[in-house]
């Protein structure tokens, strides 16, 4: 009986291994990349002289890819996703950062390093925002209010592996205000009582991915629009940077910034009243956690 046993392991592994061999030799057309993880702080005072509130604070993320090319055909697909909390001892729990985002993009080669392809993005949040937060009835945003896509076609240039300029002169940029107390404000650059927005316009994407020193990582992301219609040449802005920089396999520290502005987003008061137009916006996050590379 054992001496079966071992037969079959023994058959087992020798047929693991030709068609592990036989995979080896076939041509890989998928990449795939991401990183998953958590980040966490706390602050605790007792009887501290110079006063301040306890504090506690979750992110989590996650980024995936995948990438296919065969032949003169490329496929992007990227995901993101992340969700923040902080704790005080004055607001409760209030969300800190929240984000889902996918993007695809196909394309096909028509000369060295240069590509025609469609693309379709999609962005969103999870939960409501809040100008102050102990008055929970005047929310500024929800999930799917707003929610963002773009449906581009255009050129995309990849001169190296870790960077690609998608240039789309030809874009349909669509906002989506799912929630009647926000769409009733006309927030986000919707007509007051609508809930959907389609602008026509140019759009510029930008990313790139280098390793700056060893195990520091640095990602950049750059999306540019503006609409076919008066106000041509008022840019939409949304950059991202993220800079991971990997402690050991599972402790990473990270520096995250994203600079926005949209003259379509107006700036309202804690009660829920418009006070004045678009401004630059800027988010800084720095986290250190548990972090797990796939």
């Amino acid at each position: 009986m054992k001496k079966s046993i071992f037969l079959g392991l023994f058959l087992a592994t020798v047929s693991l291994s030709a068609f592990a061999a036989e995979e080896s030799e076939t041509p890989k057309y998928w990449k795939t990349k991401g990183i998953v993880g958590v980040n966490a702080s706390q602050t605790s005072f007792v009887n501290w002289s110079a006063g301040g509130d306890n504090t506690v604070s979750l992110n989590g993320f996650l980024d995936f890819g995948a990438y296919y090319k065969k032949g003169h055909l490329t496929w992007d697909t990227d995901f993101s996703t992340q969700y923040g909390t902080t704790y005080t001892k004055s607001n409760g729990w209030v969300k800190s950062s929240d984000k889902i985002e996918i993007s695809t993009k196909v394309g096909h080669q028509i000369a060295p390093k240069w590509y025609v392809s469609g693309l379709v993005d999609f962005k969103t949040q999870y939960d409501k925002g809040y100008k102050d937060p102990k008055l929970k009835e005047n929310y500024i945003s929800k999930f799917m209010a707003p929610a963002y896509s773009n449906v581009a076609l255009g050129f995309d240039y990849k001169p190296c592996s870790n960077f690609s300029a998608f240039m789309s002169p030809i874009t349909g940029r669509m906002i989506i205000v799912t929630d009647s107390y926000l769409s009733d404000k006309g927030a986000f650059g919707v007509k007051e009582g609508k809930k959907f927005k389609f602008e026509a316009g140019a759009y510029v994407k930008l990313q790139y991915t280098k390793e700056i020193m060893t195990n520091v990582t640095l990602i950049s992301k750059a999306n540019f629009f503006t609409a076919y219609n008066k106000d041509f040449g008022n840019i939409v802005v949304n950059w991202e940077n993220t800079i991971n920089m990997k402690v050991n396999k599972f402790i990473n520290a990270n520096i995250y910034t994203n600079l926005q502005y949209d003259d379509l987003v107006k700036r309202y008061n804690s009660d829920g009243e418009k006070i004045g137009g678009a401004r630059v916006q800027f988010k800084e996050m720095i986290g250190v956690g548990l972090a797990y590379k796939f």
